[in-house]
């Protein structure tokens, strides 16, 4: 299953009867999916950009899946009853779940969601959405995409490289960049090159810690959610983006 994810160094993780579902029943699914990722390419540059919304590569990733057929969708529930033939219908319950990327295949329906850098609880809210639409009917599989382990463990490495290869050696230089830090951020870069006189590693490292620290979205962090159980028994696919996908 996907297996040309797997040979580009994607993390790929299949729960609940997930694998059989897609390859035998909605194949096409998976295939869309795994020509999508394999287009995915990610600047390093990009990861330097600061600012508030999302990533110019999840923005990328998401046009791509738009295009295929995968959009958003406000998935709604109701539950209604009827106490007698004659009466009207009484609502006693209602549920209403936004999902990013959603589609049908025949009479299956996959729903999407991407983390690519989040806080780790967003992970908690998607697989529980997963879970209740999942438990309804309104979906067949829940798939999440996210930053692979590979890239969450390499990530001060690239930056060391983006870095060097610049030879920047100070906060300045990284402004055509698109990075401007906080006063915070620049007292803590400084303080650590004070320390070891080391301005790159000291700006990698806050940096690192700063904006793709533990608390974020990653592969360990998604994980370790669902194999504790969490989404179980919705049908679920992961994947994690890795190291790869960065250009210099």
């Amino acid at each position: 299953m996907l297996e040309g994810l797997r040979q580009k160094g994607f993390d790929v993780l299949a729960l609940h009867h997930a694998e059989a579902i897609l390859t035998r029943d909605m194949p096409a699914a998976e295939q869309e999916i795994e020509r999508v990722l394999l287009d995915l390419a990610i600047p390093v540059t990009e990861l330097v950009a600061g600012g508030g919304g999302e990533a110019q590569g999840t923005q990328r990733l998401r046009r791509a899946l738009n295009g295929v057929g995968w959009a958003k969708r406000n998935i709604k529930i109701r539950k209604t009853v009827r106490w007698d033939e004659a009466g009207p219908e009484q609502e006693v319950a209602s549920l209403s779940h936004e999902i990013d990327h959603v589609k049908a295949f025949g009479t299956g329906v996959v729903a999407l969601e991407i983390e690519w850098n989040n806080k780790d609880p967003f992970f908690d809210r998607d697989l529980e959405s997963f879970k209740r639409l999942h438990a309804e009917g309104a979906i067949s599989v829940g798939a999440l995409i996210t930053r692979g382990e590979s890239l969450h463990q390499e990530m001060r490495g690239l930056l060391r490289r983006f870095i060097d290869e610049q030879r920047i050696d100070a906060i300045e230089a990284l402004d055509e960049f698109g990075y401007s830090p906080t006063r915070r951020q620049r007292a803590i870069i400084d303080q650590r090159a004070g320390r070891t006189g080391d301005f790159r590693q000291a700006w990698v490292d806050a940096f690192v810690a700063d904006k793709f620290g533990e608390a974020t979205t990653h592969w360990r962090k998604l994980q370790d959610r669902v194999l504790r159980g969490v989404g179980n028994p919705c049908p679920l696919l992961l994947i994690g983006i890795p190291a790869a996908v960065v250009m210099f």
